[in-house]
């Protein structure tokens, strides 16, 4: 139950509670041996850097012309004791390709207010929002390129070699925070985002962009206790919510913690089915056994009214670390959605750990057949990532096959790209980052997802090592995605 202090204090934050937040900041203890997202593969970089000379094995498929970007937490200054991987600084990286050719290498830190000042120069301009830490997604919206993060800041936009940063809330039109992973309907081209506000408990939105980037929908749905909605989905029918029992915690945060957010079991775990232009009053709500998702694979209506949602799901969250997750996978599932009976039927797809979860986009929202993820550690308290291989899935038979890069070669998210707009299904590339710990240095791997457990088909090799990211995406240089139907 809230206690009083709790809710009188999520109305207001007062500048005495930042400052007892921040005098047990100062107390917390190191932790022994350093802390693991600082350390290691997650040893930040600490320059930024511009290659044009670079290395390649294989053949680049001469179709590919764009930029692969990815981002992820890269702390310019932080402190062990506090420090939790979802808040570091963010930095973007990305690569450029054409005819067949690497053109050149980028990072860049995301010149926050903070990071500006510790590297000397100007920050982004453009307005602010709570706060403006950008570490999580790049995506394409509109036909620009925009930095995301969730529950505060306002998108960045950026510039085609990452130099150019502006803090834009979709020119305007963005009335409150933003979303991690908003997701485009290739039928309609609109993005539709759940999104949260770190200062506000009892409230997300429903955000809908249009295919010029500008908001045309920020409905509100009541919840309670502040919950962590990192990822969402969409069908032709609704909008799926996952309420799920991780939610802002303010002992955390009053116990000088960076990353406020814990795992809540008084909080009920739930679905939500929103018709996409309904409002809150028209939400199916689908109570579901605790556990937590942070991406989902793909959702579709199916023929009998039911919903399929396919996701990587977790026994808890947060429930005991406070550098970042360390919960138990239980691997890739398929949750059925009645929304007659408010019940959701749920099947094991692959019980292995894993995460980042990728489709073809061109057929996000509608029945699919192909989803790619990353194989996680089975050892849940081994920094998160750290296995060695991808896997790619057949959901219509439940065939797995298995890319490894071998040993002390770590992956990250991969990304789908088509091998052009009107190719069938899953015929194309997947491409991303692989970390090689063996040398400290990191390779852009492309796959061709036909004969994805062979050898890769290019891989631009890196001088140094990238710390493991969050998301990113292939950025065509027309900036425009074509759309399906």
């Amino acid at each position: 139950m809230t206690s009083m202090l709790e809710t009188v204090v999520r109305g207001v934050v007062t500048k005495g509670i930042e400052a007892v937040a921040e005098f047990n900041r100062k107390r917390l203890p190191a932790p022994a041996g350093g802390n693991p997202f600082l350390t290691g593969i997650h040893a930040p970089m600490k320059e930024e850097r511009t290659l044009t000379e670079l290395q390649v094995t294989g053949t680049i498929p001469a179709g590919l012309d764009g930029r692969y970007l990815r981002i992820g937490p890269n702390p310019i200054d932080a402190d062990p004791a506090s420090y939790h991987w979802f808040t570091g600084d963010g930095m973007v990286h990305g690569l450029a390709i054409e005819d067949g050719k690497a053109l050149w290498y980028r990072n860049r830190w995301i010149r926050s207010n903070e990071v500006a000042r510790e590297l000397g120069v100007e920050p982004a301009p453009g307005p602010r929002h709570i706060f403006d830490t950008v570490n999580t997604n790049v995506v394409n919206i509109g036909g620009r390129t925009f930095a995301l993060v969730e529950a505060g800041s306002y998108p960045v936009e950026l510039g085609e070699t990452l130099d150019e940063q502006v803090y834009n809330p979709f020119d305007g039109t963005l009335k409150g925070s933003f979303a991690a992973h908003p997701h485009r309907d290739p039928k309609t081209g609109e993005q539709h985002a759940i999104c949260y506000d770190a200062h506000d408990q009892n409230t997300i939105r429903h955000v809908v962009i249009d295919r010029a980037g500008h908001v045309i929908r920020e409905e509100p749905i009541a919840v309670r206790h502040g919950p962590m909605i990192h990822d969402c989905a969409i069908t032709d029918r609704y909008v799926i919510i996952l309420d799920l029992p991780v939610t802002f915690s303010m002992k955390t945060l009053i116990g000088g913690h960076s990353f406020p957010y814990q795992w809540n079991p008084a909080h009920e775990a739930r679905v939500g089915l929103m018709p996409r232009h309904g409002t809150q009053a028209d939400i199916i709500w689908c109570p579901v056994k605790p556990c937590y998702a942070f991406h989902v694979a793909n959702a579709y209506d199916t023929r009998d009214g039911n919903v399929v949602l396919d996701l990587c799901v977790y026994e808890t969250m947060f429930d005991h670390d406070t550098q970042g997750p360390s919960s138990r996978s239980r691997g890739f599932e398929r949750w059925t959605i009645d929304p007659q009976s408010r019940s959701i039927d749920i099947r094991t797809i692959d019980a292995a750990a894993q995460e980042f979860p990728r489709p073809d986009e061109r057929f996000f929202g509608q029945p699919y057949r192909h989803a790619w993820t990353i194989a996680l550690p089975s050892d849940p308290d081994e920094r998160f990532v750290g296995a060695t291989a991808l896997y790619a899935y057949d959901v219509w038979d439940g065939r797995r096959q298995v890319h490894d890069f071998g040993p002390g070669r770590h992956p990250g998210e991969f990304v789908f790209v088509p091998e052009a707009p009107d190719s069938e299904e899953g015929a194309g590339w997947l491409i991303g980052f692989v970390v090689d710990m063996n040398s400290d240095t990191t390779d852009l791997v492309i796959l061709d997802t036909r004969r994805f457990e062979d050898a890769p088909v290019a891989s631009i090799h890196l001088p140094h090592r990238i710390p493991p990211g969050f998301h990113g995406n292939w950025v065509e240089a027309t900036g425009i995605e074509t759309l399906r139907g």
